[in-house]
């Protein structure tokens, strides 16, 4: 095997832990700075943590806020709120629809891992559908029509939408977890393929 793969292997390999650990690292540094400073201007007094400390038991109490009724309906509004300011809306909204797509909340947004000959004939590209085509495209098409996400690699959180035939789309067993990983590896990691059972036996 040579060096280069090798290393791209790895590379890929340590990519996910290490975006995870950095994101956290940002999100808690700015709490501590944010909450340490407000505890040190209320309290006349410093001490290393306390805004990290106060940032998770934060993170807790907005997690059972949003998980009740009442919570939902503040959520709501705010987002409603948000949706009204022009600069706030655009950043806002890009945030919310990329966050809802790869989490839980949004693991129905995509249905099924699909093979697409795109961009061209005899290239197969791996998608995401997210939903039948309706309205003025399934209209003028005269067609099932599926709208597909291209992801693109290793950064899934951009990529393609592509209004496809259904006759045209290869269905694939792998889940939507697994197809995830075969975008940001790139390729390196492939899901294993069921044996054919022996109807012999």
């Amino acid at each position: 095997m040579k060096l280069k793969t090798i290393f791209a292997t790895g590379f890929l390999t340590i990519l996910p832990l290490a975006v995870t650990v950095y994101v956290f690292y940002l999100i808690f540094s700015f709490l501590d700075n944010l909450l340490g400073n407000l505890i040190e201007a209320i309290f006349n007094f410093r001490l290393p943590g306390i805004g990290f400390a106060a940032g998770i038991i934060l993170i807790l109490i907005i997690g059972f806020i949003a998980s009740n009724i009442i919570g939902r309906r503040l959520i709501g509004f705010s987002d409603s709120l948000l949706q009204r300011i022009p600069l706030a809306k655009s950043i806002y909204t890009s945030a919310r629809q990329i966050i809802d797509a790869f989490t839980l909340q949004g693991k129905a947004a995509f249905q099924k891992v699909v093979l697409l000959e795109y961009p061209r004939r005899g290239l197969y590209a791996l998608g995401f559908v997210t939903g039948s085509s309706k309205g003025e495209v399934q209209d003028k098409t005269h067609k099932e029509t599926l709208n597909i996400f291209i992801p693109t690699t290793p950064n899934p959180t951009s990529g393609m939408l592509i209004l496809a035939p259904r006759s045209e789309v290869i269905d694939l067993d792998m889940t939507v977890e697994e197809g995830m990983k075969v975008i940001i590896s790139g390729g390196l990691f492939s899901p294993p393929v069921d044996a054919p059972k022996d109807d012999t036996a």
